[in-house]
């Protein structure tokens, strides 16, 4: 079962979690992004570089995920489409997207980027923090030891 991450907007203190995670517990982890990803040399971790475009990385994890396996997103469509496939997903913050609230987020999502659109909202989510990187590094701790073994 291995972690895909996107990576084109995942923090580098969540990045060096996975990389350590992958090590570890011996899990094939691949970062997908549409630049070049620094990582650490190691037979469970990847990157993959794709073209540049709107989605070209999240339509990569899409056709290359499997049911069971992780993806690492804060994209609210790509973690629907991860479940939809049966795989799991997880926020960089540690906030679980299950098939229980998927709705609700990408309903939640959209009604942000109207606000957006429309003026209303101008800000962007709060600043990264410790407590959102220990959120994660839990997070991922309870889905590797339920999956991984």
């Amino acid at each position: 079962m291995p972690i895909w991450v996107d990576a084109d907007a995942c923090p580098v203190p969540i990045r060096e979690i996975l990389c350590r995670a992958a090590n570890r517990w011996k899990v094939d982890t691949t970062f997908v992004a549409n630049q070049s990803v620094r990582v650490p040399p190691s037979p469970f971790i990847r990157t993959r570089q794709v073209a540049r475009g709107f989605d070209v990385a999240d339509r990569e994890i899409v056709d290359q995920l499997s049911s069971g396996d992780l993806v690492v997103t804060q994209d609210i469509p790509l973690a629907a489409e991860a479940i939809e496939k049966g795989a799991a997903a997880l926020s960089p913050r540690g906030q679980p997207f299950t098939p229980d609230n998927i709705r609700q987020r990408l309903a939640m999502r959209n009604f942000m980027e109207e606000l957006r659109n429309a003026g209303q909202v101008t800000g962007g989510p709060s600043s990264f923090s410790q407590t959102d990187r220990k959120a994660f590094a839990d997070q991922l701790d309870r889905w590797l030891q339920k999956h991984a073994r």
